[in-house]
């Protein structure tokens, strides 16, 4: 028989050593660096290996994308376990101790299911930064290990080593673009099973403002409240209370043929109060930009210092100029003009000189005119 710490010894190396699922190993030269002795027990190619069962990497700063994918791991463990009561450490990577972290993932005598997330990863110190990178390589039978990381801080590499390690990504940048805001609440509804329109995603964002969290949870309440019927009105009517029809909304519209909705936006604006001649300001710009970014082609990157204008600004120009002529152009300034002079004084009735002029140049761009 033999004695108990030896017993104790084998059962835990069994228990380290119990097979997990593995994707097939690649051909490919002997892995080398820090981590290779241990690298190659995971079948590491040249930096890149097979996935690492039981290794994710939560990376990036945005917290409601951070949370949304911990719970996710945390959802697909408890139902690997069959149970709800899988044990679960949280704590943050640049204040636990190298003893703690190596207690927390030394192998289970009974490879109990078990979840560890390290926050902050990117604070962590050396010493602890490496032991997470080499632990990560051969993870105990039933552990998942759930790395959360910025991308930056002191233990930059340690992103880049999960990566090369194989770790399950989970992309959670900062949304700081409008594009990037746009495709996030499209998706958002995309999940909630509801089709919107460019233009309704545009007036949510116009009517919550940029941050992520708000518009996720104004994304839910609208398909809720409207039983998934979306729309620039819905959005007005259930922000109302925040959101103001701007002049450069209206004008977008007009620019981009949208004559009804046009329309509707400037009799929101003129009864929230927006001064005619501000709308008209906005109009004449649209008008302008039109005229002087339709016959640029090319990379809104390489035009936007040339004109002056975000990238993002000139991509929408370019796409709206579409739907222009030359001949249609030098109408609608010539409309644009004209407004100028009715809303200073030269018309009796500034409002509806300021919707035929909008229902006007709407009406140019719907023509599709070349």
């Amino acid at each position: 028989m033999l004695p108990v710490s030896l017993s104790f010894v084998l059962v835990t190396a069994l228990c380290r050593h119990r097979p997990r699922a593995r994707a097939a190993a690649l051909p490919n030269p002997k892995p080398t660096g820090r981590l290779s002795a241990l690298s190659a027990r995971r079948g590491t190619i040249g930096g890149v290996s097979q996935n690492v069962p039981g290794l994710h990497l939560v990376l990036g700063d945005e917290e409601l994308l951070v949370e949304r994918a911990v719970t996710q791991v945390l959802r697909d463990a408890r139902d690997a376990a069959g149970s709800p009561d899988v044990p679960v450490n949280r704590m943050r990577a640049g204040e636990v101790s190298v003893s703690e972290i190596a207690e927390l993932l030394s192998p289970s005598l009974f490879a109990d299911e078990r979840v560890l997330v390290l926050e902050a990863a990117g604070e962590a110190g050396k010493d602890a930064a490496a032991l997470i990178a080499e632990a990560a390589v051969d993870l105990p039978a039933g552990t998942e290990l759930v790395v959360v990381h910025s991308g930056g801080g002191r233990a930059k590499a340690l992103a880049k080593q999960l990566t090369d390690l194989g770790a399950r990504l989970y992309p959670c940048a900062k949304i700081a673009k409008a594009d990037e805001r746009a495709a996030f609440v499209r998706a958002e509804f995309r999940a909630l099973r509801c089709k919107v329109s460019d233009d309704a995603v545009a007036a949510l964002i116009d009517a919550v403002g940029s941050d992520i969290r708000e518009l996720a949870a104004a994304c839910s309440q609208l398909v809720s409240d409207t039983d998934g019927q979306v729309d620039v009105a819905a959005v007005r009517r259930y922000h109302s209370g925040k959101a103001e029809v701007r002049g450069f909304d209206i004008a977008d519209l007009a620019v981009s043929g949208q004559t009804a909705q046009a329309a509707e936006a400037l009799r929101w604006a003129m009864v929230s109060g927006e001064a005619p001649v501000v709308l008209a300001d906005a109009l004449a710009e649209a008008v302008h930009t039109i005229a002087r970014i339709g016959p640029l082609p090319g990379d809104p990157y390489r035009l936007a210092p040339e004109v002056g204008m975000p990238p993002w600004r000139v991509k929408k120009a370019q796409q709206q100029a579409r739907r222009w002529s030359r001949e249609s152009v030098a109408e609608a300034i010539r409309v644009v003009a004209q407004l100028n002079a009715d809303v200073k004084g030269g018309a009796a009735d500034a409002d509806y000189a300021l919707e035929r002029a909008v229902r006007e140049v709407a009406g140019l761009a719907s023509t599709r005119r070349r």
